[in-house]
């Protein structure tokens, strides 16, 4: 059997070190806990796309414009990427059990709050409050569910855990458009409301406590960090709208979030005190898994918020098709993120099943980059469920090799991290997909209008077409919607062409991380 790997010097050893092999926190029925935990976490993760599909109708009910109704999604993302760093220090300050009850608690009543919203600033203010309240469960409900769990059965309650992260932003768009389309709006928000309070019930009376911690609060770093958060979601989310570096307010967020990050570095490597430790910096299976966590951001999350509008803009699926078409995604990922639990309890290496996993969903881009217009729904089926079971082989092996090597006073701030970085990942991700999807959109329109001539052979005689007057106006239009078809499928396929070779290049990278040896009977043994 394995031996417990020694925590890092200074961190955790106020903690009594525990038997072999037995959890660090004892539940009074931990199989409930779990499912309250997991409720809560997906809920949280939920909330993160379902309401995307009901902005049109939140539009014109709240009175908003077209520009404006986007602040419903990005008060959420900011308010959550600003809180979700002082998720270990709060949780040490009045205890991760309070924090998390009152973190669910706090989510159920801003959900509330947006579905009986009246009006935009309500809105906007009550998301920023959901934002606020989720951002500490993701963390708390990762590092809860590690410590009343047994090591050697680590990876497999990081496979349950995980299977809420990835598989909740499939759901969100599927429900949401449901949700819309069989009642209203508000429900996208009143759902959270049965399955909040049930949770909220449960983790109040089986969710352990864990010690609590005299730890300063780094103000100066947290401010910082605050700032470069806030402005480089700012300037992701407004981007688009003001063109970019042509606009003098994105040029301002740029400058901040650039400034802002500088400095924090400069903070966290020389302050006495910062608000991470430096040692979670230093763990070279840590730092890997934050890169990896980018790169998962970028892929699945950018992959996610490009198809349905493709499925329903150029092939003219409805909301329920595309959820349909898009679940055998969560099902791939369902068994691999078991095949790959049972993987690492077995102490199979962990780094060729993460190289293993992004070959697979580069795999599945490389299939999408060589779709068309003709392309059907087995094709569609078939990349979905290879890019879900390649995300699922990736995400529980680097979860689990990430926590190896930390101690538990250092999982919360490691698990926050973790989320953070994908988060970040995310929304980069899309923000750069979709840029990249609308410029090569009219750079491809360019190309192949130039080539729709009477020439070419196309139906339409130009020379006399002013003749027709109506109805050569509207021969032209027709021309001109299909050459956007045929564009936007070209700028959708470039986008699958580069996340193809970013997964690629990620591959690699695995194996620098260090690798576990024999089997996993207690915490994780790691090799060189």
């Amino acid at each position: 059997m394995a031996s417990r790997a020694e925590p890092a010097a200074g961190i955790g050893q106020d903690r009594p070190s525990a038997p072999l092999d037995a959890p660090e926190v004892e539940t009074g029925n931990y199989p409930l806990m779990i499912v309250g935990v997991m409720a809560a976490s997906l809920l949280q993760i939920l909330d993160t796309t379902i309401a995307n599909v009901a902005l049109p109708h939140m539009q014109s009910s709240l009175g908003a414009t077209v520009d404006t109704i986007t602040w419903v999604l990005t008060s959420y993302i900011i308010a959550s990427a600003v809180a979700l760093p002082i998720t270990g220090w709060l949780a040490d300050r009045i205890g991760a059990r309070r924090l998390f009850i009152g973190s669910v608690a706090g989510f159920i009543l801003a959900s509330m709050l947006c579905g009986l919203a009246q009006n935009l600033e309500e809105m906007v203010a009550f998301r920023a409050l959901q934002g606020m309240a989720g951002a500490f469960i993701a963390p708390l409900s990762q590092s809860f569910m590690l410590d009343a769990t047994r090591p050697s059965r680590h990876p497999q309650i990081m496979a349950i855990w995980g299977m809420g992260i990835m598989i909740g932003p499939i759901l969100g768009p599927i429900l949401g458009g449901w949700l819309t389309e069989t009642a209203n709006w508000r429900w996208v928000f009143f759902v959270n409301l049965p399955v909040g309070i049930a949770s909220l019930a449960i983790l109040i009376a089986y969710l352990p406590k864990r010690p609590q911690r005299e730890r300063r609060f780094d103000i100066t770093g947290f401010l910082l960090l605050a700032v470069a958060l806030a402005s480089f979601q700012l300037l992701l989310d407004r981007g688009a709208q003001e063109d970019w570096l042509a606009s003098a307010e994105i040029w301002t967020y740029l400058v901040l979030t650039l400034s802002a990050t500088w400095m924090v570095v400069i903070h966290f490597a020389k302050a006495p005190g910062p608000m991470f430790e430096r040692k979670l910096f230093a763990d070279r299976n840590f730092a890997i898994a934050l890169s990896f966590m980018v790169v998962i951001g970028i892929v699945m999350f950018a992959v996610m918020a490009l198809l349905p509008p493709m499925l329903q803009n150029l092939f003219g699926y409805g909301v329920i098709d595309t959820g349909i078409v898009l679940m055998p995604r969560g099902v791939g990922i369902l068994v691999s993120m078991q095949l790959s639990g049972l993987m690492m309890r077995r102490g199979i290496d962990a780094r060729p099943v993460v190289a293993s996993g992004f070959l697979i969903c580069a795999f599945s881009l490389w299939q999408m980059a060589h779709w068309s217009l003709e392309v059907d729904e087995a094709h569609v089926i078939i990349s979905g469920l290879l890019q879900g079971l390649g995300m699922g082989l990736v995400f529980i092996p680097l979860q689990v090799s990430a926590f190896a090597t930390l101690s538990p006073a250092m999982r919360t701030d490691g698990s926050s991290l973790l989320n953070l970085f994908r988060s970040l990942g995310a929304s980069a991700g899309i923000a750069w997909m979709t840029v990249l999807l609308a410029r090569n959109i009219q750079t491809s329109h360019e190309d192949l209008g130039q080539h729709v001539t009477a020439a070419t052979g196309s139906v339409v005689d130009f020379s006399t077409i002013d003749r027709f007057q109506a109805m050569g106006d509207t021969a032209i239009t027709l021309i001109d919607a299909e050459v956007n078809r045929q564009a936007a499928m070209i700028a959708y396929v470039d986008d699958f062409w580069l996340m193809m070779w970013i997964t690629l290049a990620a591959a690699p990278l695995a194996f620098l991380m260090r690798g576990n040896k024999g089997r996993a009977a207690g915490p994780i043994a790691l090799s060189e």
